[in-house]
């Protein structure tokens, strides 16, 4: 067959220049309508520095126009230990990291687990893993208020072995961090279990016939080549939690027990201070990208050091 000569060449490229763009055009108007524009509209209001008759902000569209004394306020009441916003702000930082432990500690054995499986079971293990995706989140969580409440289920098994029954849904922390773990387990078990299952079963092998233990086995081998894939599950695990604002309201319902999206709700549904809640919206933006982009650093090295 003749060759393509330099006409039908670059006429080839051409078409392939403008098919990649033109399948990233749907994925970027959508991006562009349903993130970048909400949030420039959110940075409209956290640094506007006009209110109307209801003492309301009124957005800032114009960069020109913006003030900072406002986003500046919530920085120094978010971290400064006096601040107004300090507590919610640790009390956030507490929850998601002991709901992360809880993660961690049930999520890695039934992802590893899962990992070793063939065959049938490891599909239905999987089938129940991604079973509460098929819920809403907001009705599992009410199930837990049946579970909990003063005569639910939970204060009955108690009674069994004569245990005194305990409020559970009146501002208990433990409640709310184990609802947080019950809630977003599944989001650190399935890449944790995607790690975990290209690991190479022959270096686990080789271990084995070497002598080596189980315990140093895992340690010295399955932990450090699924290390990635650990902070990838934790990544995904903390980023919606750090923002969860309807946990705690059902499970809780006391103001002892708020986390920074209930400080942004409160704000931006039912108060006039609808800037303070953008700023805030903004903060714990940056708070998350900052771990991002740290997640990021960790891949890329980890990329070039697997290249190697």
């Amino acid at each position: 067959m003749p060759d393509p000569g330099p006409s039908q060449g670059s006429g080839h490229d051409r078409a392939t220049r403008r098919l990649w763009p033109a399948l990233a055009l749907p994925g970027t108007l959508w991006l562009v309508a349903l993130f970048v524009v909400p949030f420039y509209a959110v940075m409209a209001i956290a640094f506007s520095g006009r209110i109307n008759i209801f003492n309301e902000p009124l957005p800032a569209w114009n960069p020109l126009d913006w003030e900072s004394s406002t986003f500046t306020t919530v920085i120094t009441d978010s971290f400064t230990p006096s601040g107004a916003y300090h507590e919610v702000w640790v009390r956030t930082a507490i929850y998601s990291f002991w709901a992360l432990v809880i993660c961690v500690a049930i999520g890695y054995p039934v992802a590893y687990y899962t990992a070793r499986l063939a065959g049938k079971r490891r599909g239905l293990i999987l089938a129940l893993i991604l079973a509460p995706w098929w819920i809403n989140y907001i009705t599992r969580m009410l199930a837990w208020v049946n579970l909990l409440q003063d005569d639910g289920y939970v204060n009955k098994a108690l009674g069994l072995f004569g245990i005194p029954p305990h409020s559970w849904l009146s501002g208990s922390s433990f409640t709310v961090v184990w609802a947080l773990a019950y809630g977003y387990v599944p989001y650190f078990i399935i890449p944790l279990f995607a790690s975990l299952d290209r690991i190479d079963q022959r270096l686990l092998e080789a271990s084995r016939d070497l002598g080596v233990g189980g315990v140093r086995t895992f340690l010295h081998i399955t932990l450090p080549l699924s290390r990635m894939g650990l902070i990838t599950a934790l990544v995904i695990t903390a980023l919606p939690m750090a923002g969860d604002y309807y946990t705690n309201t059902i499970v809780s319902g006391s103001p002892n027990t708020n986390m920074v999206g209930n400080q942004i709700e409160l704000f931006l549904l039912e108060g006039p201070q609808k800037n303070i809640g953008a700023g805030l919206v903004l903060l714990l933006s940056l708070v998350l990208m900052f771990f991002m982009f740290y997640y990021l650093v960790l891949t890329q090295r980890a990329s070039r050091e697997a290249t190697r």
